[in-house]
């Protein structure tokens, strides 16, 4: 079982996702005190690859006003991302040829660690982006329908 942190929500309007991938985070002591308080965004974070390691950028943890003297946190700071060698070839693969982009999805806790859940997708064209949200007000309308429905039609 594992703990959502943070959600990139805006990933899923912008990009279709093909596939979701789990990697580890390397985080400093005070990063994992600020996300354990709920200090992280992710909306503006994306997923690069530089001499065949992925790192998450725009990702921004906030530190604590308890932070500890000695460590001067950056609230933006590149954080590396741990996959298998394979795992990373494979991504490399899609992203150069195929057209795909890295985005991170979201941050969960898993056995107490930090993981980021990144995904392979490709970007959203604008009338995919009408569409995703008249399926949206849709769906809003068809349960507001339904609840009303229900409410004003008593058995009894």
């Amino acid at each position: 079982m594992s703990a959502t942190i943070a959600e990139n929500r805006r990933a899923r309007y912008d990009y279709h996702v093909e596939e979701r991938h789990e990697a580890g985070m390397v985080l400093q002591g005070w990063e994992i005190k600020a996300i354990r308080a709920g200090q992280v965004q992710l909306t503006d974070g994306y997923v690069v690859i530089k001499n065949g390691e992925l790192y998450l950028i725009g990702c921004r943890i906030n530190a604590l006003r308890s932070a500890s003297t000695h460590v001067s946190p950056e609230a933006d700071r590149t954080k590396k991302l741990l996959m298998h060698k394979e795992e990373i070839k494979r991504l490399v693969g899609k992203v150069e040829q195929k057209g795909f982009t890295l985005v991170p999805l979201n941050l969960h806790f898993k056995g107490g660690r930090v993981k980021a859940e990144i995904a392979l997708a490709k970007g959203k064209a604008q009338h995919d982006k009408r569409e995703t949200e008249k399926k949206r007000d849709w769906e809003r309308e068809k349960g507001r329908l339904m609840r009303h429905k229900v409410s004003s039609n008593p058995k009894g």
